[in-house]
């Protein structure tokens, strides 16, 4: 991907991540890893990347503050949380009950549950782009990071 379409670099606002089980805090990490390494990221209507993106909750809205490589503001997109709250809140359930089979189901149990999990990790990033859209352009793979880590953030039910 070419620079102009990248995030170069992405922090979290700290205190809107919520802490949670050490499998959700690796799939954080991991997915802080996988966008810088590869991921397609434009802002519509703005300067090409690279980009450097802070993401954070700031009165109950979702907040992707986006600035150039020199650390300069470009646009702030604030989205409402209220359309995320319900996959996010699955999302952890199906998540938990997971990681639970992990240690005592049997294979078929355990894929039957990652395909749910997976099915509601596709769900939560089709609906970011969507509400991305025409603010944001990001690719499938991008979107899913990007839904993971607004599922670090404190999103309460």
């Amino acid at each position: 991907m070419p620079k102009s379409r990248r995030i170069a670099d992405i922090v979290l606002d700290e205190q809107s991540v919520a802490r949670r089980s050490p499998e959700v805090e690796h799939e954080r990490a991991v997915a802080l890893f996988d966008i810088i390494e590869e991921n397609d990221f434009h802002l519509i209507g703005g300067a090409p990347g690279p980009y450097r993106l802070r993401v954070g909750i700031f009165e109950q809205r979702l907040v992707f503050d986006v600035r150039d490589d020199e650390d300069r503001k470009l646009r702030d997109i604030v989205l409402s949380l209220t359309p995320f709250r319900k996959v996010v809140k699955d999302y952890f359930l199906i998540c938990e009950s997971y990681y639970a089979a992990i240690k005592k189901l049997g294979p078929s149990q355990i894929e039957a549950l990652d395909m749910g999990r997976r099915g509601l990790h596709n769900e939560g990033s089709e609906l970011l782009r969507e509400r991305l859209a025409g603010k944001i352009e990001v690719d499938h793979d991008t979107a899913r990071r990007l839904f993971t880590l607004i599922c670090a953030l404190h999103i309460t039910s």
